[in-house]
C-alpha cells in the first residue's frame, strides 16, 4: 500500500510533485478559477479549444513550477455534475494517479471541491468517515496496483512508482472525518490488493495447497477461524462431485472454511462460497490452447471469498460471515473424470457428467451442501462459471440468478454503489427441467438447443442450495480484464470484494 495522509493545507501553496484537481463539464469555477487566473487563462483556453471539457476521465496536465506550490497540475474530468457519485470520483482519482505515475511523479496531492462531488455517501454512515475521501483513496490506490514479484529489476532504470499520496481536506474541522474515510478505504483496498495478488500468481505457484495456506495466514492475522478439509475429510463427507473433478490432478484438493464472527452469537451468518479451480484445462473435454493461460483466474471466486473475509474482519463489520472455497485443479490425467461418468454429490444426488469442462458447478455443488449446515440468512456463491455470461453481458457486469428477490436487489444496489455492477437473469422452471438427466438425477450441461448457458448453470446449482435465500453470481466476464480501466489495471480485478463488503456493511 502506498503511504497516504490527510492534511488541511492551502491547496495553491502545498509543495508536491503533482497536484490533482477535478472538474465537472463546465467552465473553471471556485478553486479552478483561481488556478486559471494564476495560469493566465490556460484552463479557459483548454475548455474553449475543447482540449479539455471535463468529461469523465479526460485529463489535462500542465507545469506550474513557480506559480504554485506544486511543480505541475493534473485536472481530471468528472463528467456531468448531475451524474457525479462515488463511482465517478473513484474513476477520476484512478485516472489521475495513473497519469501522474506515467509522468514519473513520486508524490501527488488530491483535492476535490465538494461542490463538485455530487451527492455521495447514501450508503456510508457518518462514523465511517467522508465518502469523498474514501472514493479518492480507493481510486488512487487501486489504480496504482502493480504485480511485480516475477519481474527482474533494472537497477539503472527502475519503473516509476508513486510513493506518497496526500488527500487534502477542505478545512481543519473535516480532517478527522476525511481520515476515517481514508482509513476505511485503506483496509478495503488492502483486501482487494491481496485478492488481486492471489489471482495473479501462476498456477504452478497458486495451487490448492497455496490457496489454503494463504487463507490460514490471513485468518491468523485477522483473528478469524479457518479450517482446511483434506481429501480424506471430503471422502468421509461423501463429496463425490468435488472429488470427481480432483481425480485427474496430482495436486491434492483442499476445502477451505473461514468463519468471521462480528455479529451476535445467535445471528445467522451470511455464507459466501467461491469457486477455487486453480487451473482449468477443461479436463478430458480439453479447452483450446489459445488463451488457456487465463485459466489461472478460474479461482477468482475463491480468491474473492478470502479477500471478503479479510475485509470484513479488518473493518470489524458487525455481522457473521462464513467463507467456503472448494479448491482443486481440473486436469486431464489418466484417472480424470470422463464424459458420461456418473458421480454422487454429498446430498446423495447423482450427476451425469456430459462435459468435464463444466466442472465449476460440480465443485460448488458439494460446497453449497456443506454451507447449509450454517443455516445461512443468505447464501451467495461467486464463480467464473460460464463463457455464456460474456455473450449476455460482455465485461461490464456480472449475472445474478437466484431464489430470493430481496437478496438479489440488495446485491444489485451494492453493485451500483461500488461500480461492480450486477444484472439479474431469470431462473425459469424450464431451465431447471433442462438439467434433468435420463439416467441420473442431473446432468452437468444441457442438450443442444436449450441455450441460456449462464442460467442453466445456475439451475444446476439450485438443488444444492436447499431452501435458504440463495444467489449465484457468474463473474466470468468481470473477474479479469484485458483492457486497462481507471482503477482496474489489466489482469485480475478482484471483482466482488467491494460489492460484498458494501452488502455486508448495509446489513
Amino acid at each position: 500500500m502506498i503511504k497516504t495522509s490527510v492534511k488541511s493545507i492551502d491547496v495553491l501553496k502545498h509543495k508536491t510533485d503533482c497536484l490533482v484537481l477535478f472538474s465537472p463539464e463546465n467552465k473553471p469555477a471556485g478553486l479552478l478559477k483561481q488556478v486559471d487566473g494564476l495560469l493566465n487563462g490556460a484552463l479557459t483556453a483548454a475548455f474553449k479549444s475543447k482540449r479539455f471539457e471535463g468529461k469523465l476521465n479526460q485529463s489535462y496536465e500542465q507545469s506550474v513550477r513557480g506559480l504554485m506550490g506544486a511543480n505541475s497540475i493534473i485536472v481530471v474530468g468528472l463528467g456531468k455534475s448531475k451524474d457525479v457519485k462515488e463511482e465517478q470520483i473513484r474513476q477520476a482519482s484512478g485516472t489521475a494517479a495513473k497519469a501522474a505515475e506515467k509522468l514519473r511523479h513520486h508524490k501527488i496531492a488530491l483535492f476535490l471541491d465538494e461542490k463538485d462531488a455530487g451527492k455521495p455517501g447514501k450508503s456510508n454512515s457518518a462514523k465511517l468517515g467522508s465518502p469523498v475521501a474514501e472514493a479518492l483513496m480507493e481510486g488512487a490506490q487501486l489504480g496504482l496496483y502493480h504485480f511485480d514479484p516475477y519481474k527482474s529489476v533494472d537497477k539503472d532504470n527502475p519503473p516509476s512508482r508513486i510513493q506518497e499520496i496526500t488527500i487534502i481536506a477542505p478545512s481543519k474541522s473535516r480532517v478527522t472525518e476525511y481520515q476515517k474515510g481514508v482509513d476505511y478505504a485503506r483496509k478495503l483496498c488492502e483486501a482487494v490488493i491481496a485478492t488481486r495478488d492471489l489471482m495473479h500468481h501462476p498456477s504452478n505457484t497458486a495451487t490448492p495447497t497455496y490457496l489454503a495456506k494463504a487463507a490460514q495466514a490471513m485468518a491468523r492475522k485477522h483473528k478469524i477461524t479457518c479450517k482446511i478439509l483434506e481429501k480424506r475429510d471430503m471422502e468421509k463427507l461423501k463429496m463425490g462431485s468435488l472429488l470427481g473433478v480432483a481425480k485427474g490432478s496430482h495436486e491434492p484438493p483442499k476445502f477451505i472454511v473461514m468463519e468471521y464472527k462480528g455479529g451476535k452469537a445467535k445471528d445467522k451468518p451470511v455464507v459466501i462460497v467461491g469457486k477455487g479451480i486453480t487451473f482449468d484445462t477443461g479436463g478430458i473435454s480439453l479447452k483450446p490452447g489459445a488463451g488457456m493461460d487465463e485459466m489461472k483466474f478460474d479461482m477468482s471466486g475463491g480468491a474473492v471469498t478470502i479477500g471478503t473475509l479479510q475485509a470484513a474482519a479488518s473493518l470489524k463489520l458487525k455481522v457473521n460471515v462464513v467463507g467456503i472455497v472448494p479448491a482443486t485443479e481440473n486436469m486431464p490425467g489418466g484417472s480424470a473424470l470422463k464424459p458420461g461418468d456418473i458421480i454422487t454429490a454429498s446430498n446423495g444426488k447423482t450427476i451425469e457428467v456430459l462435459n468435464t469442462d463444466a466442472e465449476g458447478r460440480l465443485i460448488l455443488a458439494d460446497a453449497l451442501v456443506y454451507a447449509q449446515r450454517y443455516k445461512p440468512k443468505a447464501l451467495i456463491d461467486l464463480a467464473t462459471l460460464t463463457g455464456a455470461v460474456i455473450m449476455a453481458l460482455g465485461h461490464q457486469a456480472a449475472a445474478a440468478i437466484g431464489t430470493d428477490a430481496k437478496l438479489i436487489q440488495k446485491l444489485i444496489a451494492s453493485g451500483d454503489a461500488t461500480g461492480e455492477r450486477l444484472w439479474e437473469l431469470p431462473l425459469y422452471e424450464e431451465f431447471e427441467k433442462a438439467t434433468k438427466s435420463d439416467i441420473a438425477d442431473l446432468k452437468n450441461i444441457t442438450s443442444k438447443g436449450v441455450g441460456a448457458g449462464t442460467i442453466t448453470g445456475a439451475a444446476f446449482l439450485k438443488p444444492f442450495a436447499g431452501d435458504f435465500p440463495w444467489v449465484h453470481l457468474d463473474i466470468a466476464g468481470t473477474a479479469w480484464t484485458s483492457n486497462e480501466k481507471p482503477y482496474v489495471p489489466r489482469g485480475g480485478s478482484a471483482y466482488g470484494v467491494r460489492l460484498l463488503i458494501d452488502y455486508l456493511k448495509n446489513l
